[in-house]
């Protein structure tokens, strides 16, 4: 019953749940370079991607895998960060979100595609388990394009995921007893 209830469940379009955060960063947030960590970087584009899958979930969401994180142009001290993050597409219980990053210089304004990263949440109830989520209702072509690819990435981490339990089951089966 619960399937049927993910399937019958309203939908939501990318647009309900949105977000956009913005940061200055400061010198704490750089290496010796003054560049942007990329750790920093990877935080805040997580906590945009959770509000994201929480507000279309409207359930507590958990970080389950992050794909494809690119890093395209360095971000330095003083540069504002723009995150934005929309839900691309929901399976039964975890959905994807994207994420892109902007550098802003803010003496000229000038804006570049600084970064880019998928990341796969899954709503859970108050035991951790598993909960449905609603699906998602593309809007746009934009929209749709990534619904469609949304559904190409998870069947690359779900082969993924396959082959490397079927390696480490071939070397469990040919390791001498008691070797990791």
């Amino acid at each position: 019953m619960a399937s049927e209830a993910w399937h019958t469940a309203a939908g939501k379009p990318p647009s309900a749940s949105a977000v956009e955060m913005v940061h200055l960063v400061l010198p704490n947030h750089a290496n010796q370079l003054g560049n942007l960590l990329g750790g920093q970087l990877m935080q805040w584009m997580d906590i945009a991607a959770a509000l994201v899958a929480m507000r279309h979930a409207g359930k507590v969401c958990v970080t389950a895998a992050v794909d494809s994180i690119s890093f395209l142009e360095p971000i330095r001290i003083g540069h504002i960060v723009h995150i934005l993050a929309s839900v691309n597409r929901a399976f039964r219980t975890s959905l994807e979100v994207g994420v892109k990053v902007f550098r802003e210089d803010p003496i000229n304004g000038t804006r570049t595609h600084a970064a880019s990263a998928y990341l796969t949440f899954v709503a859970i109830d108050q035991y951790g388990k598993p909960l449905p989520v609603p699906p998602v209702e593309p809007q746009t072509d934009e929209e749709w394009r990534r619904w469609r690819e949304a559904e190409l990435r998870r069947q690359q981490r779900l082969q993924q995921r396959e082959l490397l339990r079927q390696l480490q089951q071939q070397h469990v089966s040919q390791s001498p007893e008691g070797a990791p």
